[in-house]
C-alpha cells in the first residue's frame, strides 16, 4: 500500500513539474511573439525603424507641419487614433466616434474633415501603422527609378476596416537595408471603389526620435501609369515628441455637438 502510494505521489509530483514547466515555457515564448505574426520582411522593415515592440509602447505622437503662416499642429493618441489638428484658422478633431470641426474665424475649411483628420497622420506614421490589425500582406513588383531597384510589399484591408478599406498601398523598401523608400497608394475614400491609379511619397529623410525612425521629410512625386515621375513638392514635419505618457483627455472632446460632422 505504502509503494502505491509513493507511486501516486510521485506520479502527481512529475506532472505538476511538468506543467509549471510548460506555463514558464509558455509566458517566455509570450515575449517574442510579437513580430512573429509578421511576414519576414515587414519584420525586417519595422526593426529597420527601431522595431514595432518600441513603437508599440507609445502612446502619444506630436509633431508639426511646416506652413508659411504658422504651421499645423497635430497630437494623435496612438492606439485610439483620438486626434487634434490646431491650424491657423480651424481646430480638427476625433474623439474616437465623431469627427468634429471649429472654425477659429471667417475662413472656411476647404477640405473634407472626415477625410484630412488622419490622413498626414497615417503617411507619416509608416511603416509601423502597416502593423495595424485586418491587413493583408502579399509581394509586389519591385520599383525601378533612377537607375535603383526597391522591393514592395503589397498592402490591402479586409472588408468593414477603416474609412476605405478599399484602399491599397505599396511599400517599396532598400534591400539591402530594409528601410522603407517609396510608398505608392490610391485613394478610394471618394469613389468608394478600387482604384488602378497609385500616387507616390518619397522617403528616406528621416530622424531618430526615442529610438525610432520617423520622416524629417515626405516628398509627393507626379505620377503617370502608377509611376512616379517628377517632384512635386516637400512636406516637413518639426518639433517630432513621442511619449509614453497619454495626453490629457479633454484635448479631443467635441467643443458643441453642433460641430460634429455628418
Amino acid at each position: 500500500m505504502k509503494r502505491i502510494v509513493l507511486t501516486i505521489f510521485c506520479l502527481i509530483s512529475l506532472i505538476a513539474c511538468k506543467q509549471e514547466q510548460s506555463s514558464e515555457d509558455y509566458k517566455n515564448a509570450e515575449l517574442n511573439i510579437t513580430t512573429s505574426i509578421y511576414p519576414e520582411t515587414i519584420s525586417k522593415m519595422f526593426d529597420a525603424h527601431g522595431g514595432i515592440d518600441a513603437w508599440n509602447t507609445m502612446e502619444h505622437l506630436y509633431y508639426e507641419i511646416e506652413k508659411p503662416e504658422a504651421n499645423d499642429i497635430y497630437d494623435v493618441v496612438l492606439k485610439s487614433r483620438k486626434s487634434l489638428i490646431a491650424s491657423e484658422h480651424h481646430l480638427l478633431g476625433f474623439d474616437g466616434d465623431n469627427v468634429w470641426l471649429k472654425n477659429l474665424d471667417t475662413v472656411t475649411y476647404k477640405s473634407n474633415p472626415k477625410f484630412y483628420y488622419n490622413l498626414m497622420f497615417y503617411f507619416y506614421a509608416m511603416p509601423f501603422v502597416l502593423g495595424d490589425d485586418g491587413i493583408h500582406y502579399a509581394e509586389a513588383e519591385p520599383l525601378e527609378f533612377e537607375g535603383e531597384t526597391y522591393y514592395g510589399v503589397s498592402i490591402s484591408y479586409e472588408v468593414g476596416v477603416g474609412e476605405s478599406p478599399e484602399d491599397e498601398y505599396i511599400l517599396y523598401y532598400n534591400p539591402e537595408t530594409f528601410k522603407m523608400e517609396w510608398l505608392g497608394y490610391t485613394v478610394t475614400y471618394f469613389s468608394k471603389e478600387k482604384s488602378k491609379e497609385f500616387h507616390f511619397i518619397k522617403y528616406g529623410d528621416w530622424q531618430e526620435v526615442n529610438g525610432l525612425l520617423l520622416p524629417k521629410t515626405l516628398s509627393w512625386y507626379n505620377y503617370e501609369n502608377s509611376m512616379p515621375t517628377t517632384f512635386r513638392n516637400n512636406v516637413n514635419f518639426l518639433n517630432v515628441k513621442l511619449s509614453k505618457e497619454l495626453p490629457q483627455e479633454d484635448m479631443f472632446k467635441v467643443p458643441d455637438s453642433t460641430m460634429i460632422v455628418k
